[in-house]
């Protein structure tokens, strides 16, 4: 018996078909993805908190320092990580061992949960060197008691007001290549002064807080979104500081600073 083969036509309109159910398909399956890394990064910062309560449990109610500082460190220096000497050339297997150096390594031995499984910098020809995502926020022993910042940081648990609304942990895009010291911001002059990472759904951040959890914050100003994106793909020509531009964006900067723990305001 003879098989009909397929003709031209029939052949083109089963290849249209299939090109149409993919352009239908593949949105919701790189919405399904993103949803997939978004919980990722939820639980690198959960894991991050449980690591960060740890210690503290184990030091007096003392924080473990939010500072990244620059190897060799001494031990009245050391911090819950540590960064290589010239951070910006040094190699991502390097930024991990010296991670390893940290004060939290103890406590979460999984170089995984440093960094976001969407972190784009990868991709990007300025930050190829990129690892860690995440960082401490400057009112959680992130910064000194000096140096003209308009708080005094939290030194210890007790310290921190409400810490179910206080955030330790948060995604950020450093211009310069790696994350270096501590996310802060000047809550009195009403500035943002380091951006942070918008990896999920191009406007959302990962925040870990004070009690353990963790959840996404969705940003409503479109300019704050812009800012934060040019450390991303323009560093060259980023601007650190910025004053909201915006009704939207001071009810970001207001939401940020709500969150943001200290010991007292200069």
């Amino acid at each position: 018996m003879r098989r009909r083969a397929f003709t031209l036509i029939e052949l083109l309109v089963v290849i249209a078909i299939i090109a149409v159910l993919m352009a239908i398909l593949m949105p919701s399956l790189k919405r399904a993805r993103e949803q997939a890394r978004s919980l990722h990064c939820r639980s690198n910062v959960r894991t991050l908190c449980m690591a960060w309560f740890m210690y503290k449990d184990e030091n007096d109610n003392r924080l473990v320092s939010g500072e990244t500082p620059t190897a060799p460190v001494s031990p009245q220096n050391m911090a819950w990580v540590t960064i290589p000497p010239n951070a910006g050339s040094s190699t991502v297997e390097a930024k991990k061992e010296y991670i390893k150096d940290g004060l939290l390594w103890p406590y979460v031995r999984e170089i995984e949960a440093y960094r976001c499984p969407s972190d784009r910098r990868k991709n990007s020809p300025y930050h190829l060197n990129a690892y860690r995502t995440y960082s401490i926020a400057g009112g959680m022993a992130g910064m000194p008691d000096t140096n003209g910042w308009e708080i005094l940081p939290c030194r210890n648990y007790t310290d921190i007001k409400q810490p179910a609304t206080k955030y330790v942990f948060l995604a950020e895009c450093e211009p310069r290549g790696y994350n270096m010291g501590s996310w802060v911001m000047y809550p009195k002059r009403h500035e943002w002064v380091d951006p942070f990472a918008i990896w999920h759904r191009d406007d959302t951040s990962t925040l870990g807080y004070a009690d353990g959890h963790a959840e996404m914050q969705r940003w409503r100003s479109r300019g704050l979104i812009e800012w934060n994106l040019q450390a991303l793909h323009e560093p060259q020509s980023f601007s650190f500081y910025r004053a909201p531009a915006d009704d939207e964006e001071m009810e970001d900067f207001e939401v940020m600073w709500k969150g943001y723990a200290y010991r007292q305001l200069q």
